[in-house]
């Protein structure tokens, strides 16, 4: 059975920074693709990164470039997320989430193209 179970969120003030993990199992995880998405409140999902199966490529929307890094750890079976200088409107549950097919690339921002979701870990930026 496919687990993806994600922690380290938490209240942050803006400018702080989180370090978000994603515990995985249940499939090989350094063969597949992996990706952050988010849902702000009242809003629908946000793909935030991505990073391919070897851990070498990564990508990020715009909204979180230069501040946020995507990382894995194969030997592990984790991903992470570091955020820093967080804002406000990083406000959202944090989901990880597995890719589809099996690719040497990095994923895509595709929704539709992930099949396993952790429960989501809640980030809120306040002061």
């Amino acid at each position: 059975e496919v687990q993806l179970v994600e922690s380290g969120g938490g209240l942050v003030q803006p400018g702080g920074s989180l370090r978000l993990s994603c515990a995985a199992s249940g499939f090989t995880f350094s063969n597949y693709a992996m990706s952050w998405v988010r849902q702000a409140p009242g809003k629908g999902l946000e793909w935030v990164s991505g990073i391919n199966s070897g851990g070498g490529t990564t990508t990020y929307a715009d909204s979180v470039k230069g501040r946020f890094t995507i990382s894995r750890d194969n030997a592990k079976n984790t991903l992470y997320l570091q955020m820093n200088s967080l804002k406000p409107e990083d406000t959202a549950v944090y989901f990880c989430a597995k890719y589809k097919i099996v690719t040497l690339l990095a994923p895509t921002p595709t929704i539709s193209q992930y099949d396993y979701w952790g429960q989501g870990t809640q980030v809120t930026v306040s002061s």
